[in-house]
């Protein structure tokens, strides 16, 4: 343990007493033994801080922080990171619901030791039957922060990205140099973190399962998925960061893209009235705060312009019709049963 670097792991946790043991254990059992873990309770109403105060009595590297005022998502986890050992030279964040496998913190640093440069570091994780963060050139380790980000900002590849809190680490110096680690309130901020700190630094990526994300309805990425709160948090972080990485022309074009794919998915919900008070209220207020307020009449031209886009098209609208058929027709299939339809 002397000759490894010293680890902070951070769990910021609500109410999360179904999952915590299991998250717990899995940080115990890391290879990588040199580190402190400590578990950040924001005032939970069942018996997270119980199972966070057993575990800590058994393990003296396990400390609890219980938050005397319930805070957000996003502050709690700011509220963690200010919480890291001054001698911790990696931050790691394992959220209650995840896991990592128990070589996952001794990979990650390793590759941070072999490439002094890079200051976040990812890792493919399971999410059900899936392999999120597929994408990365294998088997290159290390990417450019303007590379990456000019990526992703260019392409903008749905399944592609820096990865979530739980498969990720960061070296802690980037970590310690902001007063808020996670730069805004959003629940996508970590995403933010990447594009903000990236700048002048590079990525790593390790092409294995170290991660494994546990999705339920209480989980902030089940409540985003529901409200699309990822179209305005994307949206914010062109307007922000795009110009670190774009030219001026760049930045217009993925700017633009950007508002009409966020308008159209608006304008659908809207003319299917498909879309409730709550989601209609983020949404409004979202883009007014972000300088591009919406109206029915913008909604109505972002149909129309959709519709004719299509009817330019068939193909496309084929295309679209037939892939809402086929999900509708899975979604009736018995459960564990493949249709074999390629769409």
């Amino acid at each position: 343990m002397e000759h490894q670097p010293f680890i902070s792991i951070l769990t910021p946790v609500y109410n999360g007493a179904e999952f915590l043991a299991d998250c717990i254990e899995c940080v115990l059992k890391q290879t990588h033994q040199n580190f402190e873990y400590i578990i950040i309770n924001n005032c939970s109403t069942d018996g997270t801080l119980e199972i966070a105060l057993e575990y800590e009595k058994k393990d003296q590297r396990i400390r609890v922080h219980n938050n005397k005022e319930f805070v957000g998502v996003i502050a709690n986890h700011n509220i963690a990171f200010s919480l890291m050992s001054p001698k911790a030279e990696y931050c790691k964040v394992v959220s209650a619901d995840d896991l990592i496998y128990p070589t996952c913190v001794e990979k990650m640093v390793g590759l941070g030791q072999a490439h002094p440069e890079v200051s976040i570091i990812g890792c493919f994780q399971l999410s059900g039957e899936r392999i999120l963060w597929q994408g990365h050139r294998y088997p290159k380790p290390v990417f450019s922060g303007q590379e990456l980000c000019r990526r992703i900002f260019l392409k903008g590849e749905s399944a592609f990205g820096f990865g979530s809190p739980s498969s990720l680490i960061y070296r802690a110096d980037i970590v310690r140099n902001s007063p808020e680690f996670y730069p805004n309130p959003s629940p996508h901020s970590d995403t933010s973190a990447c594009f903000q700190h990236l700048r002048n630094s590079s990525y790593g990526f390790l092409y294995e399962i170290l991660s494994l994300e546990r999705t339920h309805e209480a989980t902030q990425t089940s409540t985003s998925r529901k409200m699309e709160r990822y179209l305005s948090a994307y949206l914010n972080d062109v307007i922000q960061y795009g110009p670190f990485y774009l030219n001026e022309a760049e930045q217009k074009f993925v700017l633009k893209r950007v508002l009409k794919r966020y308008r159209q998915f608006l304008s659908a919900v809207y003319f299917t009235g498909t879309g409730g008070k709550e989601f209609w209220d983020y949404h409004k207020n979202r883009l007014a705060e972000l300088g591009y307020p919406i109206s029915r009449f913008i909604l109505l031209k972002s149909a129309v312009t959709s519709a004719i886009g299509e009817a330019i098209n068939p193909g496309q609208l084929l295309q679209k019709v037939w892939k809402r058929l086929s999900t509708k027709f899975s979604r009736r299939a018995a459960p564990g049963k493949h249709l074999g339809v390629s769409v």
